[in-house]
């Protein structure tokens, strides 16, 4: 029969996505979410101790004479939890598309067995949303704001209308590219229908791709980008900011990348700091568990009314 704390492991299994903080490592999140859930499986009540029959002498008799002994049930206390330890002392947390130390947003995490299934989501075509702060007139080594300032310039001669087009620009050389390495026929069906279902991207490794670009704020020197992308890295991303702005004749440093949604886990499923529980993770997995079911029902065709022998007959 399995225990309490088993019962809990078994419904933490599987994705769930959290809310990462800008300045932590992503290994400092994943070690205190796998601590905190150590914690709150541990300190789950433990069963009863099992008993076993041992024949006890009466106090201050002879423990050498069989008579005068007793049978009685005693507990086994080999398998007291203060001698064999926690029943859960190690659990395994893993990480799906990481985000380094300076950057936030949603990271995608999984217990257990749901480690499978976050393989097969590290390796298929989902697209990740980001938010990109910028700032025009300065340029800097590592194209953040951190890194050190290796040149200054204007940017009154930048207007939206520039922007724009500077963005089209290279949403269109990033479409080229996606369709380089989807490795399939532009022309043929497949093509179409990879097309319609949004499952066109690139096969095997490819360079970082933009699928979607677009300016939501534009407050010079201040601006924010909204991006859809493929097999990207934040650094990349920094300097996607950082070239916009060579672009515009003149410079820009990324101030802030924030990523809104990996896959179909977005900002409003994440779990921020005060929710890494068993509790809120079990609702959380149970949550993507109902979603992935509906979307394999939605994705299985209609079956026929019509009955074989009626199709026979005509």
């Amino acid at each position: 029969m399995a225990t309490p704390a088993v019962r809990v492991f078994r419904r933490l299994e599987g994705l769930f996505c959290v809310y990462k903080p800008a300045g932590v490592p992503w290994k400092l999140v994943r070690d205190n979410i796998e601590t905190k859930l150590l914690k709150g499986l541990d300190a789950l009540p433990s069963p009863p101790l099992p008993e076993q029959i041992r024949f006890l002498s009466p106090p201050g008799g002879d423990t050498l004479s069989p008579k005068g002994l007793s049978a009685a049930c005693v507990p086994v206390l080999s398998k007291h939890p203060l001698v064999t330890g926690p029943e859960f002392q190690h659990i395994r947390v893993g990480v799906g598309h990481r985000l380094d130390t300076f950057s936030s947003g949603v990271m995608v995490l999984a217990v257990g067995n749901g480690n499978k299934a976050l393989n097969d989501l590290y390796n298929n075509k989902v697209t990740r949303d980001y938010t990109l702060e910028g700032e025009f007139g300065t340029a800097t080594d590592d194209f953040s704001h951190t890194g050190r300032v290796v040149e200054q310039s204007t940017y009154d001669h930048i207007t939206q209308d520039k922007m724009e087009k500077v963005l089209a620009m290279l949403q269109g050389a990033n479409q080229k590219a996606l369709l380089t390495y989807a490795n399939v026929d532009m022309r043929s069906q497949e093509a179409y229908e990879m097309a319609v279902q949004g499952a066109l991207g690139p096969e095997g490794k490819s360079p970082p791709i933009l699928t979607g670009l677009r300016c939501i704020r534009f407050q010079p020197p201040n601006f924010t980008l909204e991006v859809q992308c493929l097999n990207e890295t934040q650094k990349y991303l920094r300097k996607v900011v950082h070239e916009i702005g060579l672009e515009l004749r003149s410079t820009a440093i990324c101030k802030g990348v924030r990523r809104t949604r990996d896959g179909t886990f977005t900002l409003q499923d994440a779990l921020i700091r005060h929710q890494w529980t068993p509790a809120e993770v079990t609702r959380a997995v149970r949550k993507y568990h109902a979603a992935k079911k509906n979307r394999l029902t939605i994705k299985q065709p209609p079956q026929s009314s019509v009955r074989p022998e009626a199709t026979e007959l005509r």
